[in-house]
């Protein structure tokens, strides 16, 4: 097992380089830069600013500095925000995405696999058709098409619900519910899959022949049904985080997102490369910890 832990954390080390490499390079050669205004600056006062920010050296040497910078814990100040460091910013913002998140996972795995384990038990039934047509549009409908919806229907016409901003609890429910719904319908989807392939084994039919109580084979299918949803876990935390760009804009929340999106406006080079190493880095993180919770589901698979 550690030998496991130690070969994935080595190889996460060129992974998080390469991304960060070509991240560098493609907002370097985008049009466009973080001085670029409405009104154009006089060129000697351009000239100043990208000697101060060492943006007139070559582009190897920016990026060897930013690495350097980077060993010693430093993400570098914002072009945008001139007040503040890219580690105050995203030290801000983190928490809030990190809830979002988390609270997204928190409702869909249970929430899923429950659906799916239901659709499983009633095969072929009415119930199970409804389960999957909720879960084909939860699938497809993408955020930025439920995230209007729910807030004109429980925002504006019932006003039950706030439509933005950070606040309260109440102020969570929308968000939560637009990055959850995909994760529910794929959870279920999945849950329902391998729980029917479980119950179709000749053990439990002849469980089922000795009158072996339904839920007693219902927790025997998602035993079995935990094995997919532990790798689901990597794509699902993926699937969080790109999805709470799109939610976080939407909905007015000081998130990482945020910072994502209007430092990629605004040519943020800085704060754009920090929000890219934070996801970069959870994500191989999160998969670091599915295999761990992979190896200890299924024994089979430990080195």
């Amino acid at each position: 097992m550690r030998r496991m832990i130690l070969i994935r954390a080595l190889t996460a080390i060129p992974t998080l380089l390469v991304i960060l490499a070509l991240s560098f390079a493609l907002m370097r050669l985008a049009p466009g830069g973080p001085f670029d205004a409405e009104r154009p600056l006089d060129p000697a006062a351009l000239a100043t600013l990208r000697r101060v920010y060492d943006l007139d050296a070559p582009l190897w040497r920016q990026f060897l500095d930013y690495l350097s910078a980077l060993a010693h814990g430093d993400l570098g100040p914002s072009l945008a925000w001139r007040d503040y460091s890219v580690a105050e910013l995203l030290g801000q913002a983190l928490p809030f995405s990190a809830a979002l998140g988390a609270s997204a996972l928190a409702i869909a795995l249970p929430l899923g696999a429950g659906a799916g384990l239901l659709a499983a038990a009633r095969a072929g039934s009415a119930l199970d058709y409804v389960i999957l047509v909720i879960a084909s549009l939860g699938i497809t409908t993408p955020s930025f098409v439920l995230g209007p919806v729910l807030q004109f229907v429980f925002g504006l016409r019932l006003k039950w619900l706030p439509v933005g901003g950070a606040g309260g609890l109440a102020h969570y429910v929308l968000p939560v519910a637009v990055l959850a719904a995909p994760l529910v319908a794929a959870v279920a989807r999945l849950t329902r899959s391998a729980a029917m392939e479980a119950l179709a084994a000749p053990s439990q039919r002849t469980a089922l022949a000795y009158g072996l109580p339904e839920r007693v084979r219902l927790a025997r299918a998602f035993r079995f049904a935990a094995l997919p949803l532990v790798s689901y876990l990597g794509p699902a935390a993926v699937s969080v985080m790109t999805g709470s760009v799109v939610v976080e804009t939407l909905f007015g929340l000081p998130g990482v997102g945020r910072y994502f999106v209007q430092g990629a406006l605004d040519r943020d080079y800085t704060v754009s490369l920090g929000v890219v190493l934070l996801a970069a880095g959870a994500i191989v993180l999160v998969n670091l910890l599915v295999d761990i919770a992979y190896a200890f589901v299924d024994p089979r698979v430990r080195p």
